[in-house]
């Protein structure tokens, strides 16, 4: 008979040799906070300066980012090697779709990978001209009550403020509004967005958006969230940004100054891969902590760049080192220009089907897929609940063990009565 000491360590060896395959391939997965990243990151700074003969002071001041973000061929051939397919694509895709970079994001691409994870992201290729998915499939068009709002649900609502975003991601979901001119929603629309909020008592959950949040100014965005926090059915406020992914250097102690100043306010944010995690963005990410905002992360499922077990899984857990709840897995919308990012509804459930038992339940996001039309999240999951009878259930754990579980009737209170 075994003592309980040799069970459990019978037990524990089990659980090492089910780990093992990962801790093999985790440090093979490109990491922000890596030495080899940091050290590709710095040279690539060293050379973007160079060319557009600027100093470090400039590189951490966000508004020197912003106005240098690149979006010309020329400058980016000076900066990362291309061949002639993807040049050509540029070229053709810049016809039909915006295009521009941040300094800090372009960096991060290794020049030696023709499929870098952050280069996927940022720089055009041919197969954003195919001609499948819909320019607005989520029909935010007629969702479109008052002002720049959108509103799918009973109890909440978006405000688009801007289409204005430090980096044009390659997956965007709303490149029909990025246009050509970076535009800030007007005064005008702002307030009538606030009336209508205030008009519809219901509401009390508010998410600013654009575009991107926080390309606001700083007193832009203090005077829209003192209108909001004024409503007195309004519970909180909620922010989204890629700025700490993209452009980390906006996070400034003036900026963190007016987000403090309300609360409850909450900010999401959207890191893709663990390269994104980089030194930079946790400065970013600790002075939004330490001033007391809940960070959380809606990644995007993205062929070729995420839609993998193990990397998915090493982004969620290195966000919380970044104390970044991983909130949501969004399925990629059929967007025009997009599609050759979508992938399978069964790349996401492998994946959420690996996460459950192989980390903690805090590294575990919802996976959901949109609903076409304006029809709202619907979250997706393996299936854990075989079968349900009147008296018990068979349910599949994260092993695959099948084990029958009593389903016992609620009992009621007057049942305990003496």
């Amino acid at each position: 008979m075994k003592n309980k000491q040799e069970i459990a360590l019978e037990r524990a060896s089990e659980l090492k040799e089910r780990i093992k395959e990962y801790v093999e391939v985790k440090d093979t997965i490109p990491r922000g906070m890596a030495l080899d990243v940091q050290a590709n990151y710095e040279r690539q700074k060293g050379k973007i300066l160079a060319i557009l003969e600027s100093t470090e002071q400039d590189w951490d001041n966000y508004e020197w980012q912003l106005e240098n973000r690149i979006s010309d061929l020329e400058t980016l051939l000076k900066i990362i090697s291309l061949d002639d397919d993807e040049v050509d694509a540029i070229g053709m895709v810049s016809k039909k779709f915006r295009w521009s970079i941040s300094p800090h994001y372009l960096a991060l691409i290794d020049d030696e990978d023709k499929y870098d994870p952050i280069k996927l992201q940022a720089v055009p290729l041919h197969a954003e001209l195919s001609k499948k998915g819909l320019p607005d499939p989520m029909a935010e068009e007629f969702t479109n009550p008052a002002g720049t709002i959108t509103r799918r649900y009973p109890d909440r609502l978006i405000i688009n403020v801007t289409n204005q975003c430090a980096m044009y991601c390659r997956h965007c979901q709303r490149r029909r509004n990025i246009g050509s001119v970076d535009d800030h929603t007007s005064r005008e629309e702002l307030m009538e967005s606030i009336e209508y909020i205030r008009n519809n008592p219901e509401i009390r959950d508010v998410l600013i958006t654009g575009g991107d949040a926080l390309l606001l100014s700083d007193e832009e965005l203090d005077w829209l969230l003192a209108q909001l926090y004024a409503i007195p059915t309004v519970d909180y406020v909620r922010l989204g940004t890629r700025t700490p992914v993209t452009m980390p250097q906006r996070i400034t102690d003036e900026l963190v100054d007016v987000l403090k100043k309300y609360s409850p306010l909450y900010i999401n944010t959207q890191f893709n891969h663990p390269k994104e995690l980089t030194k930079e963005a946790k400065i970013a990410c600790d002075k939004l902590a330490l001033a007391g905002i809940p960070l959380g992360n809606q990644a995007v499922l993205l062929n070729g760049i995420n839609n993998d077990k193990y990397v998915m899984r090493l982004l969620n857990q290195e966000l919380l080192k970044f104390r970044i709840r991983p909130y949501y897995i969004f399925h990629a919308k059929r967007i025009i220009g997009t599609t050759h990012f979508r992938t399978s509804i069964d790349d996401g459930l492998e994946i959420m089907e690996y996460l459950r038992g192989y980390t903690s339940g805090m590294a575990i996001p919802t996976y959901i897929v949109n609903a076409p039309g304006g029809n709202g999240k619907t979250p997706m999951l393996p299936q854990y609940l075989i079968s349900r009878g009147k008296e018990s259930i068979k349910i599949r754990t994260w092993e695959g063990k099948v084990i029958d579980y009593p389903n016992v009737p609620t009992p009621s209170l007057e049942d305990f009565a003496e």
